[in-house]
């Protein structure tokens, strides 16, 4: 083999080697930001999003879907007169918050379940006691059948249907909704273990 057929031999080897090494660099990457997590599962029918609302928070003010565009959201629905599930839950939820609180492309939206009580007065009140800023954890206050449609056709927490004034509406659980509106999560806002999961899965949405 001459010198110069030689100098192209070394020549390519070395740039195949090279090409391979950053091929590899670069598969490796994306395993790792692609592959190597799985991606949350999106609940319900396909094409499911969470409709339009409207409702107030407690600090009077009108929340619609345009003011969670672009958020990640964990949604609940409690009552401030609830003795039984509900301060398990909100116990739970200022975990949560705690957590995320300075994370301006979060929220919480807490629905009451009884409006004709949970005035806005009363929700404020609420909040304050479980220090929650109505900048990122919103409670909220409609009418009762718009409050219980989101509840079961939205985040799908509950699977009842309306049936006028004596509905209730009494669910443990927290829904996670990412910024597309799709529900990717639902967890027993009362288990230690399935707001710890709530969490870790908020974290694996963020990296999405």
């Amino acid at each position: 083999m001459s010198k110069k057929a030689i100098l192209y031999t070394v020549f390519f080897t070395v740039l195949s080697l090279g090409f391979l090494g950053y091929a590899g660099y670069v598969i490796k990457g994306e395993r790792g930001t692609f592959l190597g997590k799985e991606k949350l599962p999106i609940l319900g029918a396909p094409g499911h999003t969470v409709q339009g609302f409207s409702f107030t928070d407690q600090e009077g003010h009108t929340r619609t879907k345009e003011d969670v565009k672009g958020k990640i959201y964990v949604a609940e629905y409690f009552f401030t007169t609830c003795t039984g599930i509900c301060p398990k839950m909100n116990a739970n939820m200022e975990k949560v918050y705690a957590k995320y609180k300075d994370k301006p492309d979060f929220l919480i939206l807490s629905h009451t379940v009884d409006p004709e009580h949970d005035s806005v007065p009363v929700l404020k009140a609420y909040a304050e006691k479980h220090g929650a800023d109505a900048k990122n954890w919103w409670f909220l206050t409609g009418t009762k059948k718009e409050l219980y449609a989101l509840a079961r056709q939205g985040y799908l927490v509950d699977d009842g249907t309306y049936t006028g004034d004596e509905d209730f509406v009494h669910t443990q659980w927290f829904a996670l909704v990412d910024k597309a509106g799709q529900i990717r999560g639902l967890y027993e806002g009362t288990k230690k273990q399935d707001v710890d999961k709530l969490m870790d899965d908020i974290d694996r949405l963020m990296e999405e």
